[in-house]
């Protein structure tokens, strides 16, 4: 079983950032894609950004050049900075791993293996 924890959610002004962290606890269960997703109340949760056990990346349209995925390999955490931060970012942010998959076939996903219990991210105008 993998367990994932979110933290660094928060309220900022619109054109602020967040960095939000995701630490893993992974057992012999092997995790070749981490994500992270958002859901709005009401709507369809949608692949924000995707990385897979090769480093490759992929972002959804409406975050690319603002948002960045990477890990830390050694401390099992994953990160999403998030800059240039929109009132439409607002959303509840879910990290996410799967046991299979490069970061594009992720990136398409509405369901991963395993799931965070999110954390909020509000952006204020």
């Amino acid at each position: 079983q993998v367990q994932l924890l979110e933290s660094g959610g928060g309220s900022v002004q619109s054109g602020g950032s967040l960095r939000l962290s995701c630490v893993t606890s992974r057992s012999t269960y092997r995790t070749d894609c981490m994500a992270w997703f958002r859901q709005i109340p009401g709507k369809e949760r949608e692949a924000v950004a995707t990385i897979d056990s090769d480093g490759n990346t992929s972002y959804n349209d409406s975050v690319k050049g603002r948002f960045t995925i990477s890990q830390d390999n050694a401390k099992n955490t994953l990160f999403l900075q998030m800059n240039s931060l929109e009132p439409e970012d607002t959303a509840m942010y879910y990290c996410a791993a799967d046991r299979y998959g490069g970061a594009w076939s992720c990136l398409q996903r509405k369901d991963m293996d395993y799931w965070g219990q999110g954390t909020q991210v509000t952006v204020s105008s």
